[in-house]
């Protein structure tokens, strides 16, 4: 156990925190400035650095019966939120991205601050389930809130850029500690609600399973 949590945390360095205004919004000061409470609600899973963006209609992290974009699978499958950070912070449509810096146990709690400015009034949040193939917790463009707080649940979605094998030899998280190990045989090619840990292969459900939703998002704008 102890060397699985040691290679995740090699697999995670790269993930440090980050917060920064994303491309139409660098130099605007002005704008909603608000707190997003990210809590892991599964009883076995890991969270990766919890990413989350503030966006206008533009932008799409994921969509559900489409295929995951590259940075987004390499959150899902790795845990590596800083390709997809960066992807967002070039859109023209992003005004603020911040990733957590380290990883969120069951039952812990991360708060990241975002701004949101002019047009983008939307939030995404997401972060992989490290004990699996490519399950990531997401929520998707939800609105923000014009004061005061809201509290949200988001589901665990599959990537569904790589198989669900439940192989140790693919996946980052405990009790395996695969580091940037890809499944190479056929996955579903598309977002999908993840079906959870069906004890394939080398995990245990009554450890690694969870049930919807795995997260609760608490968003709260500050004065």
């Amino acid at each position: 156990m102890k060397r699985a949590f040691a290679v995740l945390g090699s697999v995670l360095a790269g993930c440090l925190a980050v917060s920064a205004l994303g491309a139409f919004g660098r130099n605007a000061v002005d704008g909603r400035v608000y707190e997003v409470t990210v809590t892991n609600l599964t009883p076995g899973q890991i969270f990766s650095p919890v990413l989350a963006a503030v966006h206008d209609d533009s932008v799409d992290v994921f969509e559900p019966g489409q295929p995951a974009s590259p940075e987004l699978a390499t959150l899902a499958e790795e845990g590596m939120a800083m390709p997809l950070a960066n992807h967002l912070m070039m859109e023209s449509g992003v005004s603020s991205v911040a990733t957590g810096s380290g990883m969120l146990h069951p039952g812990e709690s991360v708060t990241l601050t975002v701004r949101a400015l002019g047009r983008a009034q939307r939030l995404t949040v997401a972060s992989m389930l490290v004990s699996t193939n490519d399950t990531f917790a997401g929520l998707d463009g939800v609105p923000l809130p014009p004061n005061g707080d809201v509290v949200l649940y988001a589901n665990g979605w599959d990537a569904g850029s790589e198989a669900n094998s439940e192989s140790c030899k693919f996946i980052p998280g405990p009790p395996c500690g695969a580091a940037g190990a890809h499944d190479p045989s056929p996955a579903e090619g598309f977002v999908t609600i993840s079906n959870g840990i069906h004890g394939i292969g080398d995990l245990d459900p009554s450890q690694f399973d969870w049930r919807n939703p795995v997260a609760q998002v608490r968003i709260h704008r500050l004065p």
